[in-house]
């Protein structure tokens, strides 16, 4: 994908008779030099939406492209303003905005963590409502995270948290999906984390891997979803 100089959020919603009022902000990955829009963004979303999920795929400004001005900063701007913009017209989406979640491959997964640890507070004084919105995730999913950004403790009032990763990931995101477990179970915070024997990295939603594990990996997140309660059907936002 070419620059990103106007970050977006495209919105993928399921049938309105499917649909249960629960939005995930889906980031693809890419190593903040590209993005992956359609493997780990746009069939993210698709499969989602058959959950009766409305998906948002968030294009967003890449740091590490030549030549490019911005910086992870921007990353983090980005991210915030699409949680936000979400919950603030949660109505309009017809979502609940208690329900927003997030879910984040790779570079994706480090956007995960600089919204998912912090209150997410709006500025009160912000010209804009949509900045003055709390943009914290309610829940945050993260395939194969990248190992920047993993913070040394995680809050005790974090929200539930699902990892997946192959434990022959090239990048090392294994290891980071490990050390991100460990810091969710010493906060006694909620996370199911899946670990695959092969798979390497970038298996994407699973569908070109020869290894059945990893082709059967979303439904994992689709049963963490609904142990957790996240698509109880519920009337949309007013």
């Amino acid at each position: 994908m070419r620059s990103v100089n106007n970050p977006s959020i495209t919105v993928f919603a399921p049938p309105r008779e499917k649909a249960n009022g629960c939005a995930v902000l889906v980031v693809p990955g890419g190593g903040f030099r590209e993005l992956v829009f359609n493997a780990e963004g746009r069939q993210a979303a698709e499969f989602l939406n058959g959950l009766g999920v409305t998906a948002f795929a968030l294009k967003y400004r890449l740091p590490n492209q030549e030549g490019s001005p911005y910086t992870l900063a921007n990353v983090r701007e980005d991210a915030y303003r699409a949680l936000r913009l979400i919950r603030h017209r949660a109505g309009e989406f017809h979502v609940d905005p208690h329900r927003i979640g997030i879910l984040g491959f790779s570079a994706g997964g480090v956007v995960v963590t600089m919204v998912a640890f912090d209150k997410g507070d709006g500025d009160p004084k912000a010209a804009d409502p949509v900045d003055r919105t709390n943009g914290r995730p309610d829940f945050e999913m993260m395939v194969y995270p990248g190992k920047d950004l993993i913070p040394d403790v995680v809050p005790a009032d974090t929200r539930p948290a699902f990892l997946i990763a192959a434990n022959d990931d090239e990048y090392g995101c294994d290891a980071a999906a490990l050390a991100l477990l460990e810091k969710f179970r010493d906060a006694k915070v909620s996370v199911e984390a899946h670990f695959i024997a092969q798979g390497k990295h970038a298996f994407n939603m699973g569908d070109r891997s020869t290894f059945k594990a990893v082709n059967h990996w979303p439904d994992r997140m689709a049963d963490w979803l609904s142990d957790r309660g996240f698509l109880k059907k519920t009337e949309p936002a007013p």
